[in-house]
């Protein structure tokens, strides 16, 4: 049975968020799964990073209809949501990739 990819990225989003809070302790991200779209009947499953001293958010998005794709794009945690999606094969992430993200975008 294959994995399930929100638990996939949430495995990662954890072990990416101790390792910035070793690396950068004035970080310390936030990150939340949040399930409004799917509330809202949009087949997705979202999950949020925030910085809370810099007010900046990484969101990323698994959709249903784009499996194994990760959407995803950086904002404020005031703007919400855009509609201005990147998307990366959920295969090419990795920790690695969400502390890269973190450190640079937060930093």
């Amino acid at each position: 049975m294959p994995e399930d990819p929100l638990k996939t990225l949430s495995d990662m989003a954890s072990e990416a968020h101790t390792r910035i809070q070793a690396a950068h302790q004035h970080i310390n991200p936030v990150v939340e799964v949040r399930r409004g779209m799917r509330d809202a009947g949009i087949p997705a499953d979202v999950m949020t990073i925030d910085c809370l001293r810099t007010r900046k958010r990484i969101t990323l998005i698994l959709h249903d209809g784009q499996p194994g794709t990760l959407l995803y794009q950086f904002v404020t945690v005031d703007d919400e949501m855009g509609n201005d999606f990147q998307q990366m094969a959920l295969a090419d992430i990795d920790a690695s990739t969400l502390f890269a993200w973190m450190q640079a975008y937060f930093g």
